[in-house]
């Protein structure tokens, strides 16, 4: 990613509320400011409750700001006359897919949003085709929706929205539903669209493992951000994300208690790192 990338999507002073039965407002979020640039991979981590969703919402227009402004390319999501665009700009992949599959087919679930975009047969042909491969689904054009297993769903939402051609593509606790071998070949994939397309991922998750390949990590707590930097550095202060309740990565875990019990190993974030070291001190004994 580049870092001098052009803003994309920009949050300033954005509040926003829910109103209970009795008419309080329940803050969500108070006071945010965010800047995600042009080809960025950002992964939003925080318990449940601390806003993580909302955020993603706002950035598609499916919500609006008590307060503040949000800013999509050059567009305010509270101008109403522009969430077509917005919309088509940001898709939104939700944590069950089965909220987002409607065709009879998966090949016809990828041509729903085509059609009422207006996109000629030709083109949405190319465009079906296309994003099929992209997410390694091509071969299931035909099977329905209901036999494919969790994972295979996932890929066939992600295709609908590729196949709109976004700029930017958040996945809304997207991986909750899967097994890990699921959860890591949607991350596979989400990362070779950031990486050979262009499309800026934003990610918003429970499991810190999904974070440690991304550009950036924004960490929310009550409607805040907590911390935010990259995964080295976000993850290298364990003690302040635990004092929280927020977990890190099995292999910072492991790296974390090994340094304070006397056994030196520097900063790491994957697993192979970790046993890279653990080798290497092994061998120097």
């Amino acid at each position: 990613m580049n870092m001098e990338s052009a803003p994309l999507i920009q949050f300033e002073n954005v509040s926003f509320y829910y109103t209970d039965e009795f008419g309080e407002k329940l803050p969500v979020l108070q006071n945010l400011n965010l800047t995600i640039a042009e080809g960025e991979f950002v992964t939003i981590i925080g318990h449940n409750g601390s806003g993580k969703s909302t955020l993603a919402k706002l950035m598609n227009a499916l919500l609006l700001p008590a307060e503040g402004e949000v800013r999509v390319g050059p567009w305010k999501t509270g101008a109403t006359q522009e969430v077509w665009k917005i919309r088509q700009m940001v898709g939104l992949v939700f944590q069950n897919p089965d909220n987002q599959i409607v065709g009879s087919t998966v090949e016809d679930d990828v041509a729903f949003g085509l059609e009422n975009i207006g996109v000629p047969p030709a083109e949405m042909r190319e465009r079906i085709d296309a994003a099929l491969k992209a997410v390694g689904m091509a071969a299931y054009a035909q099977r329905q929706p209901h036999k494919l297993s969790g994972g295979q769903k996932q890929r066939t939402a992600i295709a609908g929205i590729i196949a709109m051609r976004p700029r930017v593509l958040i996945l809304d606790e997207a991986t909750a539903m899967l097994d890990p071998q699921g959860r890591k070949e949607i991350m596979e994939l989400v990362r070779r669209l950031n990486r050979e397309a262009g499309i800026t991922v934003i990610n918003i998750s429970h499991f810190p493992e999904e974070a440690v390949d991304a550009d950036r990590v924004v960490v929310m707590r009550q409607g805040k951000i907590f911390m935010q930097g990259t995964p080295r550095n976000v993850f290298a202060d364990v003690t302040r994300l635990q004092e929280t309740g927020l977990d890190v990565p099995l292999a910072v875990r492991i790296q974390h208690y090994l340094s304070a019990n006397g056994v030196p190993i520097p900063p790491l974030l994957h697993q192979k790192e970790l046993v890279e070291e653990l080798c290497r001190l092994f061998l120097n004994r």
